[in-house]
């Protein structure tokens, strides 16, 4: 009996330790992983389904990440926190938006940077944003537009 205790528990502690290993390489190679680099902040209207640790990428690529997000009580916008690469120096004109990964991915911050020679330095602030897009807003729209009717189509007219 002792033998065959022993035996299960040694099992359990190989499945253990391999479910940690799993664990442990999932995390280190999703690429949520931390970029580091400098800070930079930019101002939303809206950053719905943008969460801290989120992606900032430049050209679909994973150039930084979001470290805060919260609400100016002056001006009730959200001020974004994230880092981007320290070998990234972005234009004064670039501009930042809050998009998705496809239909059913997580939202991201895309920046697309301009054309001026001026840089934004080390805790500036990117100056042209666009907010994130309630993709219940569209379908209400849609659905219950202005069109008159639940169907969205307008009347027939005679």
């Amino acid at each position: 009996m002792a033998q065959r205790s022993l035996t299960e528990t040694l099992a359990g502690a190989v499945v253990l330790v391999v479910a940690v290993g799993f664990l442990s390489y999932a995390v280190v190679n999703t690429g949520r992983a931390s970029v580091g680099g400098y800070v930079l902040h930019a101002r939303f209207d809206r950053i719905d389904g943008v969460n801290v640790g989120a992606d900032v990428r430049i050209a679909g690529v994973k150039v930084g990440s979001i470290t805060s997000a919260v609400v100016d009580p002056k001006t009730f916008q959200a001020d974004v926190a994230f880092t981007v690469q320290d070998a990234m120096h972005l234009p004064t004109d670039t501009s930042a938006e809050i998009t998705t990964d496809g239909l059913l991915g997580g939202k991201y911050i895309a920046l697309v940077p301009g054309g001026e020679d001026k840089i934004i330095p080390p805790g500036g602030q990117v100056q042209i944003t666009q907010s994130s897009i309630s993709l219940e807003q569209l379908v209400g729209k849609y659905i219950f537009g202005s069109t008159g009717g639940a169907g969205g189509a307008a009347p027939a007219s005679k």
